[in-house]
């Protein structure tokens, strides 16, 4: 299923009840949401999946709900970071037994930087399972330690299974053309809410892995791009260009996408968590404005 691995995979947040508990048919929902949406595949469980606040029989149920809801020719990627080498093969195993197509495994938080250590970690995770591992390269969640160029070129060399990169490292379209020049076998996904999507296509990545509540916004942005209508794939991208940077505000991004599925009707409710960044009523004035504005309100055609 490696061939999948291109494309828009769209990460997607894990859906609650206003209790807190898992909405298992709100995952079952979202799930044929995003597939009828027109991606390649999606991602779970990732930083804004809230993975880090579920229990490991949570983790089982969405794992399962969404692999069984996708269907067989539809890639799911799972997140499966921990802080500990043994902790991610544990998880990384799981999610391959359960019937994910890949992994994305952001760095450990070390001390600092190291890249003997961070080759270790990913090689470790990489011969333990059979399925590709997408290196996601986001120094923010990760307590700011960086992957060097060489790094990353170095560990698709020393398996296949790990020429997947999910970069998220800023300036992106610039670090897209960097890791391409030291081994263009890497498959490059943007990220950061697509906020450079159509940047990081013009430098070589083969598509975007991010979370977005219009999806179908990224898709029509990549077919146009893969037909040669770059025109249009510009066009689309400047005009939704505001509404790609709102949603991925720091610290609000999660509610903020959570209340946009909830407008659209795909989340019973836009509950996250606790501990998060909730947003004010003028925030959510503004996204409705937005919306209103570019033609997104339900029921409206864009």
């Amino acid at each position: 299923m490696t061939d999948q691995l291109t494309g828009v995979f769209n990460i997607t947040p894990t859906p609650f009840h206003e209790d807190g508990q898992v909405d298992r048919h709100g995952v079952t929902r979202l799930t044929e949401f995003t597939r009828a949406a027109g991606v390649n595949g999606m991602t779970i469980l990732g930083v804004l999946g809230e993975a880090d606040k579920l229990t490991e029989r949570e983790r089982d149920e969405v794992m399962a709900l969404t692999i069984e809801a996708a269907g067989a020719d539809f890639p799911i990627c799972v997140g499966t970071t921990h802080a500990g080498t043994d902790g991610c093969i544990a998880l990384s195993r799981r999610a391959q037994e359960m019937g994910a197509a890949a992994v994305m495994v952001a760095a450990p938080k070390l001390a600092r930087t190291n890249d003997s250590v961070l080759m270790r970690h990913y090689l470790a995770v990489a011969e333990a399972i059979d399925i590709p591992v997408v290196v996601q390269d986001f120094p923010p969640a990760v307590g700011g330690i960086t992957m060097s160029v060489e790094l990353i070129a170095g560990l698709g060399v020393a398996t296949p299974r790990l020429a997947y990169l999910k970069l998220e490292d800023e300036p992106s379209p610039m670090k897209v053309s960097q890791v391409r020049a030291a081994n263009p076998d890497i498959t490059i996904f943007g990220g950061l809410g697509g906020m450079m999507f159509l940047e990081e296509l013009r430098h070589g990545a083969a598509g975007t892995m991010t979370g977005f509540a219009f999806p179908e916004i990224l898709v029509a942005i990549y077919r146009a791009w893969m037909s040669g209508d770059r025109d249009a794939a510009t066009t689309i991208f400047y005009r939704y260009c505001p509404l790609i940077r709102f949603e991925n505000q720091p610290r609000i991004n999660l509610a903020l996408r959570k209340h946009i599925y909830h407008r659209r009707g795909v989340l019973s409710s836009p509950r996250a968590r606790a501990p998060f960044a909730a947003v004010d009523e003028g925030t959510l004035a503004d996204l409705d404005d937005l919306l209103m504005r570019l033609d997104l309100q339900p029921g409206s055609r864009n």
